[in-house]
């Protein structure tokens, strides 16, 4: 049995959401933390897993943003591959290894109206440049599965289409390995899409696109039976998926070694190494949003802290596609703050882990109780777990028209504001949130993302300056859900003219993040090679404490046959820089 799973951001040790590894810009670790749950998983019994997926997000108003890198398609192919690389190894032989699967073909990420699963209206110019180049760096990378999306693409289901499925994953870019459907996509052609009027109909219709395997149900396998006898699919048609499927069985080794043991599990899940790298990675994913200087926190000036906000100490940091883990594996930001400032005063207002139901009762508890405190840190965001799922305000199957702080939480920022005291708001959130009277009124701002296991103590580490802050947006945030869609490499003429009322820019841009350091470049360099041009430049660390930098390469056209993005990003490289130091830094850009 070939088992499957959604192992999107770790198996026990679980890892910053993928929005949240991209802020990271390190490739090396994306892999590791793959390579990490992949092993936790091969050793538990699971052998594929449904990521990385790869869409380019475009939309905040989708729950699903948390689960891809980001909004720019050089970026989510660098790390893209570098899950793939992580996840198969070279070729996911041997027992450390799974399948990667890359998700979902294509253009679901910039659906008509935000919701999951609705129409994609797009050029085959915009599909081709934004957000098939992932999948084919994908393919070229040795990726064994790809998986269909949801939605439609020019007007046909994408499960039924053969121009994505055969024509240009099989024929333009050489795809060896097996398509999956989707959740019951299949079906969906039927009875949601209405493009056949029988299950016969568009099980026909899938299998002619290309489809390989169903995910999932037992009527598709006795329907295919049918359709072989009755001559309506030739058995070629069949033995052209079993044939990969099979073969990706032999190379797991299934055949030989169909079972795993429990004794394998017990020093490898969730153990000191994993550990480590999972701590590494929610260091890494935080950005500094806003500082007015409050940052690192000085203990010996804020002795009494209140700690409040829905999000302070529970598991909602884990994110979507995590189980509940135990208590003693999960690090929350209330229980980092302690273990990072042991000499400071620190008192929770727990406000429970449910958005929605906070009452303005709770909100005025909060304030009575930041009577006489220094400062108020407030934890607040968006909650993805699947065992919440009726409460969950973000994640799969969980969009929303308005991409504001659910609920009671900005009242009660605004609240603790009008205290006087100074204001330091955490989000963990699985997609960006319009926080305008946020961002231009606290103290200091921090987007946390949803962290993983060890989130809480890296966030603590980043407020007392244990770790200088380095991530960097990976995607744009709209000030409102109006402006939507948001993203950097726009063309010029989509902000021909500002807004009537409100600003045009987003809060804030993809390639944003402060440090507690700052930075100096010089000495600028565009260099012709054999191939390409090699841009090269100098980047001082100026502050006052050890930092690291993502230095960014964005090109644009002066002039084109077609209109061009304003700018695109085509290269970076992150960099570690003592106090002082500088490095010279120089960046390939190939004629691709």
């Amino acid at each position: 049995i070939l088992c499957g799973f959604d192992v999107i951001h770790g198996y026990r040790t679980i890892f910053p959401i993928p929005l949240g590894q991209a802020c990271s810009w390190n490739e090396a670790l994306v892999a590791e933390s793959c390579r990490i749950a992949a092993r936790e998983s091969r050793l538990s019994g699971v052998h594929w897993t449904f990521s990385p997926m790869v869409d380019v997000a475009r939309d905040a108003r989708w729950g699903r943003v948390g689960d891809t890198f980001g909004e720019d398609p050089y970026l989510v192919t660098q790390l893209g591959v570098a899950a793939v690389k992580g996840l198969q190894g070279a070729d996911f032989t041997g027992e450390d290894y799974v399948i990667a699967c890359a998700k979902h073909m294509a253009g679901g990420s910039q659906p008509v109206n935000g919701i999951n699963g609705a129409p994609n209206d797009m050029s085959e110019r915009t599909l081709r440049e934004v957000f098939l180049p992932p999948f084919e760096k994908c393919v070229e990378a040795g990726i064994y599965t790809v998986m269909a999306a949801h939605n439609e693409y020019d007007g046909i289901p994408c499960h039924g289409s053969r121009f994505l499925l055969t024509d240009i994953l099989r024929g333009e870019w050489g795809f060896d390995g097996f398509v999956v459907s989707d959740w019951m996509d299949i079906e969906r052609m039927q009875d949601y899409h209405t493009t056949g009027a029988t299950l016969r109909d568009v099980y026909s219709q899938t299998l002619d696109a290309g489809m390989d395997m169903h995910m999932h149900g037992p009527d598709f396998y006795y329907e295919v039976l049918g359709m072989v006898r009755d001559g309506v699919i030739p058995e070629s048609r069949i033995e052209a998926s079993v044939r990969p499927i099979l073969a990706a069985k032999f190379r797991l080794g299934l055949f030989e070694n169909p079972y795993v043991g429990e004794e394998k599990t017990r020093g490898t899940l969730f153990c000191e190494e994993h550990r480590a790298t999972a701590l590494d990675a929610a260091r890494e994913s935080i950005v500094l949003l806003e500082n007015d200087g409050i940052l690192p926190l000085d203990p010996a000036k804020y002795r009494r802290v209140l700690v409040t906000g829905p999000f302070a100490d529970n598991q909602v940091q884990l994110g979507d596609w995590a189980f509940r883990q135990p208590e003693e594996n999960v690090t929350t930001v209330w229980e980092g703050l302690q273990a990072v400032s042991p000499e400071t005063q620190f008192t929770l207002c727990d406000l429970g882990w449910n958005i929605r139901n906070i009452t303005p009762e709770q909100v005025r508890g909060a304030v009575r109780q930041a009577a006489g405190k220094d400062l108020a840190i407030v934890v607040v965001g968006e909650n993805s777990l699947r065992y919440h799922w009726k409460e969950k305000t973000c994640g799969e199957n969980s969009d929303r028209y308005d991409i504001s702080l659910y609920g009671e939480q900005e009242p009660l920022i605004r609240a603790l504001h009008a205290t006087g005291i100074p204001v330091v708001v955490v989000m963990t959130n699985g997609r960006p949130l319009s926080t305008e009277w946020v961002s231009e009124n606290v103290a200091a701002l921090i987007e946390a993302w949803e962290p993983g296991s060890l989130g809480g103590q890296a966030v603590a580490e980043v407020l007392y300056g244990k770790v200088n802050p380095s991530g960097k947006m990976p995607i744009s945030v709209p000030r409102h859900s109006g402006q939507i869609p948001v993203y950097y490499n726009h063309k010029f003429t989509h902000h021909w003219f500002p807004y009537a009322t409100g600003k045009s820019s987003p809060l804030y841009e993809f390639g944003y993040g402060l440090s507690y350091s700052t930075f100096e470049y010089s000495d600028l360099k565009v260099e012709k090679c054999d191939g390409g041009v090699v841009v090269s430049f100098a980047v001082r660390n100026t502050g006052g404490m050890d930092a690291a930098e993502v230095a960014q390469v964005y090109v644009g056209d002066v002039e084109a046959s077609v209109p061009r993005p304003a700018k695109e990003l085509k290269g970076y490289e992150k960099i570690f820089l003592k106090k002082g130091e500088q490095k010279r830094v120089e960046v390939m850009l190939t004629d691709e």
